[in-house]
């Protein structure tokens, strides 16, 4: 039933993005309405080591709540259909809110899907990865207020459950669901959201899961990131870089835990690498060859702290990789691409809808 229903609720939000555009001609790929709506389907495809080919389809529109409102950015909202050949699958709803002149901005995420996966186990009498399955349903949602000029400060709320079986019964199989709150500080002097070319993003987040918000035990994360723009060739391209950090604290759920990879450190696929909290840097280049396309170069560094395999921990995980660009909008820089990047003993395909960072 739960999957009928989101189906529908996929179903609808297209079906509404579409009822609201008028195409220009029959080849294009994204168009523009007499409502200042841009409209875009892209075709996922990607492959790792671990949930092995991914394919699937990413609707997503760009639009004004208020027309008369210059200085908010474009919201942007979308839906994903994913499925792999390890029989996973991935169905989501995001949106980015920016309204009253740039004054508020929201966001709210809604995610569920089985994610058919392995981690690493050494001890144990055979030390060596080891599958497991999970049901997710994930909720997310936060809003922030600007508090004077380029500082906004906010609060969230995130539901996750989590129904995980193990292969060979290396752990007893749970379900566990969290409730968490977030205190969200936010400082922005980018020139642009969805492609800055100079400016700064640092942005905190404190997210408790109290026992008595419905959680089985306390925890508590910190997440933490520095984004730093710098233009390059007279503007063309941008020198980025990057510093992250997430730090779990108490008694933090399998689920919960961070693995090297993602948007913190790519060349990591396998889940190898997983502990309580994780500290990455990470530098691109993007260079831009013309107005719609571009390519970037990247490397970084990452380290990570709890970890069961006690020898993963305080280590240092370098990455390094190449990716192509496309402007997938029409009206706002707003790229998607391909990035495949090599890590310690490990390598990744990932594709990227947005910028890394």
């Amino acid at each position: 039933m739960q999957k009928i229903l989101v189906f529908i609720i996929l179903f609808l939000y297209c079906s509404l993005a579409w009822t609201q555009t008028k195409p220009n001609d029959s080849t294009a790929t994204a168009v523009k309405s007499q409502k200042n709506i841009d409209f875009n389907v892209m075709p996922y495809i990607s492959y790792n080591r671990n949930l092995e080919f991914m394919f699937g389809a990413i609707p997503m529109m760009m639009y004004k709540i208020n027309q008369a409102d210059t200085i908010s950015p474009k919201n942007l909202s979308g839906a994903s259909a994913i499925y792999t050949t390890n029989k996973s699958y991935f169905l989501a709803l995001f949106n980015k809110f920016y309204f009253k002149e740039d004054s508020w901005r929201g966001t709210f995420f809604f995610m569920t899907g089985n994610q058919n996966s392995q981690f690493y186990m050494d001890d144990i009498d055979t030390p060596n990865f080891y599958d497991y399955g999970t049901k997710t349903t994930v909720v997310n949602f936060s809003v922030q207020r600007k508090i004077v000029k380029s500082l906004y400060a906010g609060i969230g709320y995130s539901y996750a459950h989590y129904d995980t079986t193990y292969q060979d019964d290396v752990q007893p199989a749970s379900k566990t669901h969290t409730n968490g709150l977030q205190a969200i500080a936010l400082y922005d002097t980018r020139d642009a959201v969805y492609y800055p070319t100079k400016g700064e993003k640092v942005r905190m987040r404190w997210v408790t899961f109290p026992e008595w918000f419905g959680n089985e035990v306390n925890a508590n994360k910190i997440l933490s990131e520095y984004n730093k723009y710098i233009p390059m060739r007279n503007g063309t391209d941008v020198l980025a870089a990057r510093f992250s950090g997430k730090f779990g604290l108490g008694n933090i759920a399998f689920e919960q835990q961070v693995t090297i990879g993602g948007e913190d450190i790519r060349g990591y696929s396998e889940g190898k690498y997983r502990g309580d909290g994780l500290m990455a840097i990470q530098s691109e280049y993007r260079y831009n060859f013309n107005k719609k396309m571009g390519v970037v170069g990247f490397a970084g560094l990452a380290t990570i702290y709890g970890s069961d395999t006690p020898d993963f921990n305080w280590k240092m995980y370098p990455g390094a990789g190449v990716g192509y660009r496309y402007k997938a909008f029409k009206t706002v820089k707003f790229n998607v691409g391909l990035d495949a990047a090599v890590g310690k003993d490990d390598w990744g395909i990932y594709f990227r809808i947005g910028e890394a960072f």
